[in-house]
């Protein structure tokens, strides 16, 4: 990132938000309007395999427009913010050596700041064999008894994390052992440099809360209806429940699998969970004082579309196609 410094900082479109807020739709119309591409800031959407909880967008709603950090992984393959900020930032740079401008949407608060704001996180080595030595001890104890090694060493991590959640357990893991630093107070001690990025921050809220939420509950019906148990139920079958115990939409399904729950009631639970998650997502957007804040419930789409682009076009100078 530091031969990006030396240049002009790239101009960027941010468009953050809750979930079902309506990101994706305006995202794409932007990249259109001036010629974008758009980068997922999602945590899950990095997976392969879940399309539908995460609410990926289809080719259809895509419209030929490029999308980025999407389908790349596995579930349970570690992935961490620097890794994010490190992969995110070379698809900037690519899109913008092919005369493109990058749109930077999602709704992971952590990714988006991290990237625009310059983070820079120390590197960190990795050592094969310790890893592939914890795989095989998460396998024959569980991920609790992980957890627990991990809770000794660095109880501000572990206490975020779910004994399903091999993956970073051991990843946390094998930092610890490999520095002698816990890796939650490595995360704090990331710096940030000069951002090599000069964003245009558009975030969407709605001035009634109930209609965000009546968004949310229609989706997870569309989700339900397009196969959402399905996919779920995929994912174990393929050796991944590890991460889909973690991600809403999925890790609900489990009690319903083992004669504990209805779906009915797991459907209801899918819904209080994503509303839940919106709340802590506009609680973490609503302390970046960058963000403009536009409402879909205020204003009708074309009226909202053309605020947004008159916002892009004033702040960073660009000219739509």
């Amino acid at each position: 990132m530091e031969d990006k410094c030396s240049f002009e900082p790239i101009p960027v479109i941010a468009v953050v938000g809750p979930t079902a807020s309506g990101k994706t739709r305006l995202a794409v119309d932007l990249a259109e309007r001036f010629g974008g591409e758009v980068i997922s800031a999602d945590s899950m959407q990095i997976y392969r395999y879940m399309d539908i909880g995460t609410a990926k967008a289809t080719a259809e709603e895509r419209r030929g427009i490029p999308h980025h950090m999407l389908d790349f992984l596995d579930p349970g393959q570690p992935f961490s913010v620097a890794d994010y900020v490190e992969l995110a930032g070379r698809c900037a740079a690519d899109i913008v050596r092919r005369g493109k401008v990058p749109v930077v949407a999602g709704g992971t608060g952590l990714y988006v700041d991290s990237l625009l704001r310059g983070t820079v996180f120390q590197p960190i080595q990795t050592d094969p064999s310790l890893r592939l030595s914890l795989q095989r001890e998460a396998e024959e104890k569980g991920g609790e008894a992980l957890l627990e090694q991990l809770a000794q060493v660095d109880p501000e991590l572990a206490a975020k994390l779910h004994p399903n959640n091999t993956g970073r357990i051991i990843r946390a893991l094998e930092v610890f052992r490999l520095t002698g630093v816990p890796m939650s107070v490595q995360q704090r001690e990331a710096v940030s440099h000069p951002s090599p990025y000069r964003p245009c921050w558009i975030g969407l809220d709605f001035s009634d809360r109930q209609v965000l939420y009546q968004r949310i509950n229609r989706r997870v019906e569309q989700m339900l209806r397009d196969g959402l148990e399905e996919e779920a139920r995929s994912l174990t079958q393929r050796g991944f429940g590890g991460t889909a115990a973690q991600a809403i939409g999925y890790k609900e399904f489990f009690p319903c699998w083992e004669g504990k729950r209805t779906l009915a009631e797991a459907e209801e639970e899918i819904k209080l969970q994503s509303r839940r998650y919106a709340k802590r997502q506009l609680t973490w957007f609503r302390r970046n004082k960058e963000i403009q804040w536009l409402y879909p419930d205020v204003q009708s789409y074309p009226e909202l579309l053309e605020t947004a682009a008159g916002l892009v076009r004033d702040q960073l100078k660009l000219t739509p196609l």
